[in-house]
């Protein structure tokens, strides 16, 4: 029974979600599985994937054939890299300490490196939200100044009509003085 190392979809429509498993190569995808080995999310980034991987070490020294997406997973978490330091300790080349060392090592330096990654990310989406408000400030001033100047002419529009009816109000009184002096 030749066995697989390949992703099941899951998810909804748009939103894919993998399962990682070991199953036999004539199931079908989304079909019958012999073990899953962890999870795979494409929507999150960096992709969050969650993996088995003595459990895949176990299924690739038995022979399981990863398919090519499932091999680039399996080499994003270090499963090939553990399983050829395997290989050297079967083959005598180093002991387990030092497969095991080297393996550790790798790890923390893929943990440091995805780490830069997400907070790269996170500085970019801050300076973008940044960026975002000093627009929308920009335009809510802009806004306000457009309001005032709208306003002012209005103003002055009202100080001009009020301004020939004082004048007009003006030469009445004076006609009226004059009268009552007259008088």
């Amino acid at each position: 029974m030749p066995v697989k190392i390949r992703l099941q979809r899951h998810g909804k429509k748009g939103k894919p979600f993998y399962w990682v498993v070991a199953a036999d190569a004539r199931a079908k995808r989304d079909g019958k599985f012999l073990e899953k080995l962890g999870t795979y999310n494409p929507n999150t980034n960096p992709a969050q994937i969650d993996l088995d991987v003595d459990g895949s070490v176990k299924w690739l020294q038995n022979g399981a054939q990863p398919t090519d997406t499932a091999r680039r997973i399996l080499s994003y978490k270090g499963v090939l890299l553990k399983h050829h330091l395997l290989g050297g300790v079967a083959k005598g080349a180093l002991t387990a300490e030092q497969a095991e060392e080297k393996f550790n090592a790798w790890v923390e330096d893929k943990a440091g490196i995805v780490e830069a990654k997400q907070s790269d990310l996170d500085k970019a989406k801050e300076e973008a939200k940044a960026k975002a408000l000093e627009a929308e400030k920009a335009i809510n001033e802009k806004r306000i100044a457009d309001a005032k100047a709208a306003e002012a002419p209005a103003e002055e529009e009202v100080a001009e009509e009020a301004a020939p009816e004082a004048e007009a109000e003006a030469p009445a009184a004076d006609a009226q003085e004059e009268n009552k002096a007259n008088a």
